[in-house]
Formats: C-alpha cells, sequence, structure tokens
C-alpha cells in the first residue's frame, strides 16, 4: 500500500511541474516551431515582388526566432521571398528524379528514417538538401524527426521539408523512391 501511495505522490508531484511549466509559458502555443499544432496548412505563396537574393542573411526577425528560414505560427514563411531568379536555386534540370507523389501539406506528416542532408529518406522516398540551405538543418534529427513536404511555387525542382519540431524548413530536392 505504501508503494502504491508513493507512486502516486510522484505521479502528482510531476503533473503539477506540467502544469507550472504550461502557466508559466501562458498556455499560448510558440510563434515557430512547437510540434503539431504549428504546421502551415499551406505552403508558401508565390512570390510577386522579390527580394534580392543575399549569402549571407539572418532570417531572425524577432527575438527568439531561429536564423534560419522558419514558418511564424503556422501562416508566414519567413525567408521565402527572393523569387524565381534567386541563384541559390537554378537548376539545369528540374525535376530529372522525377516528381514527388507522396502528397503534400499538413495531412501528410513523414517520419525522417535516417540519412543526412546530403541524403536522407522516409517512406521509401530519397531526397538532399539544397547546398545553400544545408547550414539551416544542422539541428534536425535524420532518424527521427517528423517533417511535411510542400510545393515550391518559385523555384522549378525544388520542395520545402518543413521540420515540425523546429518550425524550420529547407528546399529539397526529390531523389527517387
Amino acid at each position: 500500500m505504501k508503494k502504491l501511495i508513493g507512486a502516486f505522490v510522484i505521479c502528482f508531484v510531476f503533473s503539477l511541474s506540467a502544469l507550472a511549466q504550461h502557466e508559466a509559458h501562458g498556455g499560448a502555443r510558440p510563434e515557430v516551431g512547437g510540434g503539431h499544432q504549428n504546421i502551415p496548412s499551406h505552403g508558401p505563396a508565390r512570390v510577386k515582388t522579390p527580394a534580392p537574393a543575399q549569402e549571407h542573411r539572418n532570417f531572425s526577425e524577432k527575438q527568439g526566432h531561429p536564423n534560419a528560414p522558419h514558418v511564424d505560427r503556422g501562416k508566414t514563411w519567413v525567408g521565402h521571398d527572393t523569387g524565381r531568379d534567386d541563384p541559390h536555386y537554378r537548376l539545369d534540370h528540374p525535376w530529372e528524379h522525377g516528381r514527388f507523389t507522396g502528397g503534400f501539406g499538413r495531412s501528410h506528416v513523414w517520419r525522417m528514417a535516417g540519412g543526412g542532408p546530403s541524403r536522407f529518406w522516409f517512406g521509401g522516398f530519397y531526397f538532399s538538401v539544397a547546398p545553400y540551405d544545408i547550414g539551416f538543418c544542422d539541428g534536425w534529427l535524420w532518424d527521427s524527426d517528423d517533417i511535411v513536404i510542400y510545393e515550391d511555387p518559385d523555384h522549378p525542382g525544388w520542395y520545402l521539408a518543413y521540420n515540425v519540431r523546429l518550425g524550420v524548413y529547407v528546399h529539397v530536392m526529390y531523389l527517387g523512391a
């Protein structure tokens, strides 16, 4: 009986701790990342007025936001604003390995199963991160993070892989199944 009461007390203390942490954050969802509640419902819109491409750009537009392309509150695609002529994403042979057909958007969450930026996979599909974006995915867990794939409306041959845990995204090329 003492063990049962002890286990109950420990569970109660952990529950209070979790509740206190939730209350300390105001119970609000985070602006960037934070899991499945912040997955964007759609990809970015096509850029109408492109910003100039920069070699070393700061994406942290607010304190506490990552210095990587990211999505604020599941709605605003920060950093996807350079348009179709961005030299970082120009390809001589767009979709040279075919097109990804596994499903796009928030209703298709994929668990990465291994690899790294140069080649990673999930569900029998293989991708690689754009060379310019490799530095933006250094915190990714290549064997366990959930990602969502979106079509890139501005850069032919590229898709956007959104990391559900971190709220950041990178340009990826489909390598085939």
